[in-house]
């Protein structure tokens, strides 16, 4: 009986290549002749070529192809590779950490992001841009407040929100206004056809009303 199962054997290197790719390579690792083992690498390189068609993607796929065939063999293949030779230091070395922010994010139902354009919007002069701006965050804000809260928000709260997220900073001017309830003029959407949840458009049927009076006479 075969007892050769996945966990008992060598672990996979480059998993997307599969165990058959791997064992194509450790044979011609073995190979005593380097010029028999040119010959076969040749054609495992075409294999893992058909195998991984989406690496034809990537600027210069072939020298990816020949740099995983060192990954695979663990740097241990002895082969005349049409390009340089990949470092196992310059294959492991991890990329840079990512710095994340770690100022607290001050209300979590708007995200991040509006409070980053708060600020900016905040430190801009005074302008009618400005004022347009502040409006479309502010309506923005609303819609975003109504997915956590299905009932509704006052502008007044939204205009309170800005002014707390930018640290008071942001004043929402006297004559800007978006309504209160859950779809306003400001936020409403157009028709569309087919949409059962919205009204249809009226239509005007003077023309039906002559079609049936001249009928009638």
């Amino acid at each position: 009986m075969d007892n050769n199962y996945n966990t008992t054997r060598a672990k996979l290197l480059m998993p997307e290549y599969g165990r058959h790719v791997q064992d194509m390579i450790e044979y011609v690792v073995n190979i005593p002749d380097r010029q028999k083992r040119n010959e076969q690498i040749q054609a495992v390189v075409s294999v893992m070529g058909t195998l991984n068609p989406q690496l034809r993607d990537v600027v210069d796929f072939r020298h990816k192809l020949w740099d995983h065939v060192q990954i695979i063999s663990d740097f241990k293949i002895d082969i005349d590779s049409p390009y340089p030779l990949p470092s196992r230091e310059s294959v492991q070395t991890k990329p840079d950490p990512i710095p994340l922010k770690k100022d607290k994010i001050r209300a979590s139902c708007y995200g991040r992001n509006i409070q980053n354009m708060i600020d900016l919007i905040a430190d801009r002069e005074d302008d009618d841009v400005k004022k347009h701006m502040i409006r479309v965050i502010a309506i923005y804000m609303k819609q975003q407040y109504l997915i956590w809260n299905k009932d509704s928000v006052s502008e007044e709260t939204i205009f309170e929100d800005i002014k707390a997220l930018s640290g008071g900073r942001l004043t929402v001017p006297a004559d800007v206004h978006i309504g209160s309830g859950m779809a306003d003029a400001s936020t409403r959407k157009p028709h569309i056809p087919g949409n059962p949840q919205q009204p249809r458009p009226q239509h005007n049927n003077n023309k039906k009303q002559q079609k049936k009076k001249w009928k009638k006479n």
